[in-house]
């Protein structure tokens, strides 16, 4: 009598030959991996947006594939050799049929798809604030090597490699880098925007549920690349409160000095660090390092003002 294990892999090499087998099959190889796919379980109403997106514009793409997959199967099947009954149109080459059918499908699958993207690209812009009754949380990003520096201005200290915020709050980030461009994204609460050096760019994000997601760099940067990660935990705001106190109780401030030693390229991933104190307008003075004029006009600290800087460079050195 054959084990059932034995029994088990003599049923994988029998052909899937009834259609149920083949949709549970299907199935299984499908949903595999939903649990990485982080993109179609958003945490916040930017994320909510985004899937909303992709579903409509995956949906709208269906309409074509699904008719080419069946014809590609049906069509070679129809008209095999052995098939005498096929119709035999040796000087067939014109429907106007099918010409409507291929151009005007198409054309209003575009069409739905631009309207949906430019009414969703204007709500989600991610130079937007958000709309709550709840004030906001500023938070300044910075880009390093190969790590992540968070500064909460309002609260006064400053955190390496973790995120963390109280749930349905705003938070407005303010993004820079002190290396390469690199990028900044939370998958499940939306957006990616790029930090650059010698720039502030912004970003509005809000998680409407607590939990633990993952923040990462999506834009290669070199050798330590891969430790560029960090966790961004959305917690209650009275335990937002005490993660800030034990912040504050640290004996670790974060001055000039001491940054200058954090800028320093990791080659491994870089432990969870604690500052209970930021010197002031350590954010404006790294992004001055590339561009000492920030701050200094209505136009330096937007994100959108490189073309406006450039020609103020420019003209001074006229």
């Amino acid at each position: 009598m054959s084990s059932p294990c034995m029994r088990f892999l003599r049923s994988l090499s029998r052909p899937l030959s009834s259609p149920c087998t083949w949709m549970v099959f299907f199935s299984l190889l499908v949903l595999s991996g939903c649990s990485e796919l982080v993109l179609l379980n958003p945490k916040g109403p930017i994320g909510e947006t985004e899937r909303f997106v992709i579903v409509v514009a995956f949906v709208l793409m269906l309409i074509v594939v699904i008719p080419v997959m069946i014809m590609a199967f049906l069509f070679p099947w129809k008209y095999r050799a052995g098939n005498v009954g096929a119709e035999y149109a040796p000087k067939w080459s014109f429907s106007a049929k099918i010409e409507a059918v291929i151009w005007i499908i198409p054309a209003i699958i575009v069409t739905l798809l631009g309207i949906l993207i430019w009414n969703t690209t204007y709500a989600v812009d991610p130079y937007k604030p958000l709309e709550s009754d709840k004030k906001p949380i500023e938070i300044e990003a910075v880009s390093l090597d190969w790590k992540w520096l968070f500064i909460y201005p309002e609260h006064d200290i400053a955190v390496v490699n973790e995120l963390v915020f109280p749930t349905d709050v705003p938070l407005n980030f303010k993004i820079t880098s002190d290396t390469v461009m690199t990028s900044f994204f939370i998958p499940q609460l939306g957006s990616q925007i790029y930090a650059m050096g010698g720039m502030e760019t912004k970003l509005h994000l809000m998680a409407e549920e607590a939990g633990v997601y993952s923040g990462q760099n999506q834009q290669f940067s070199g050798e330590g690349y891969s430790y560029m990660h960090f966790k961004a935990t959305a917690t209650t705001p009275e335990k937002f409160s005490d993660w800030v106190a034990e912040v504050r109780g640290r004996d670790n401030s974060l001055d000039w000095q001491r940054y200058q030693k954090l800028q320093e390229p990791s080659l491994s991933y870089h432990p969870v660090t604690h500052f209970s104190s930021v010197a002031p307008d350590l954010f404006v003075s790294i992004i001055r390092q590339y561009h000492p004029h920030f701050g200094m006009d209505a136009h330096a600290d937007d994100g959108h003002s490189m073309t406006e800087t450039a020609q103020t460079a420019g003209s001074e050195g006229e």
